[in-house]
């Protein structure tokens, strides 16, 4: 048989998997093709959820990745609302929670991350978690002037909802490990930059901020304890101390499923499987073994799957790359940007809040990293410094 001709199914509807799906399209596959979620919903890009939909800018629909057009010009069957249950791995077969038994003659693995949660936070109302369009628009109702949100965790989601809720009249503070919002993501120079925005929006920045219990009242959360002894008064908390790669159905696999599931170069799991997105844990030739949680990269390692499956393929080896808005200005990154990094600003000012800079290792001035801050143009153009050192050998 053709790999063009083969029954591709693909578990995971969600940006990963739909990419995966249209790559195989437009690369020629002509065989049967079956996405599978747990959600019911149409899939939906996620990146607005913390911001556009959070702050009414959007309505849910617009979230929404294909029309429906799209999808039936796709030729591929939607299985929404059903869980994958159990993956025979040598079969090639995924049994649903429904008890439906789906075979292929490949299967993608797509299924994302779940957020990490916290003692008891199940038991009380008015505490969230944001990762899907419900979580979001359940959040979207409280977020009233003058009511109080903690948001715990000041990585890339929590800034960004505490971003978003400053600009509706909400009561913020923003607690987390780091030092400053997204120290391990941008470094101390960018992280200070970013305080400084949150700060003059009126969050309230508790670097260092350790939980310790939640304060509530009749099943209603009413606070945040920190280990510090300072009691923290919310009417809602969103919690975002990250997230788990969605694994548990493929504990006896035989996959290997630490970390996310892992994966050769070529994003391969086992013969005749592949993981993409979010949950894929794979042997990037230069930087080792890696998973990745952004946009960019689910739309990226999908065409890279697309094309292994169908005898194109080559080992995947991107450049890391995420960018996030805040307080109105587009933050990127390309590579990485270590905290003992030498920042070298190459466009514009930081004092006028537009710039670009390559992060460089200290021992060798080699460039690891580009921040770009309000200059999406330049930093893409700075990318190519980071070619030669990161791209793979030839």
């Amino acid at each position: 048989m053709s790999s063009r001709d083969q029954d591709i199914l693909i578990v995971g509807a969600s940006a990963a998997g739909l990419s995966t799906a249209e790559a195989l399209r437009r690369r020629g596959h002509r065989g049967r093709l079956t996405l599978l979620d747990a959600e019911a919903h149409r899939p939906y890009d996620r990146p607005p959820l913390s911001k556009q939909v959070l702050s009414g800018q959007w309505q849910p629909s617009k979230a929404v990745l294909r029309s429906d057009e799209a999808l039936r010009a796709l030729d591929a069957e939607l299985l929404l609302g059903e869980r994958a249950d159990h993956l025979e791995t040598a079969a090639r077969s995924v049994r649903t929670d429904s008890g439906r038994l789906l075979t292929a003659d490949a299967i993608v693995l797509a299924t994302g991350v779940s957020p990490r949660r916290l003692p008891c936070q199940e038991d009380l109302d008015g505490v969230h978690v944001l990762r899907s369009i419900d979580d979001t628009l359940r959040l979207q109702q409280r977020l009233q002037p003058r009511r109080r949100l903690v948001v715990l965790g000041n990585g890339v989601l929590g800034s960004e909802i505490a971003a978003t809720a400053s600009t509706l009249g909400v009561d913020v503070t923003l607690v987390g490990r780091s030092l400053s919002p997204m120290d391990l993501q941008l470094g101390h120079f960018g992280s200070s930059l970013l305080a400084a925005k949150h700060e003059a929006a009126g969050v309230r920045l508790l670097g260092r901020g350790h939980f310790e219990d939640f304060r509530s009242l009749e099943g209603r959360v009413t606070g945040v304890a920190l280990s510090s002894g300072e009691d923290l008064p919310a009417d809602d908390v969103v919690i975002t101390i990250g997230s788990e790669p969605n694994t548990g159905w493929l504990a006896h696999s035989g996959l290997d499923v630490h970390d996310g599931i892992a994966c050769d170069a070529f994003c391969r799991a086992a013969p005749g499987i592949w993981a993409v997105g979010d949950v894929a844990r794979w042997d990037h030739p230069r930087l080792g073994s890696i998973r990745l949680e952004n946009r960019t990269n689910a739309a990226e390692q999908a065409i890279a799957v697309a094309a292994d499956i169908l005898g194109y393929g080559e080992p995947y080896a991107p450049i890391p790359y995420f960018w996030t808005d805040q307080h109105g200005i587009r933050i990127q990154v390309h590579g990485t940007i270590p905290a003992a990094a030498r920042l070298r600003v190459t466009d514009g000012d930081p004092l006028s809040e537009r710039f670009v800079a390559v992060a460089l290792t200290t021992d060798e001035e080699r460039p690891v990293g580009v921040l770009g801050w309000g200059m999406p143009k330049q930093t893409r153009l700075r990318r190519a410094e980071l070619d030669a050192a990161i791209a793979p050998a030839s």
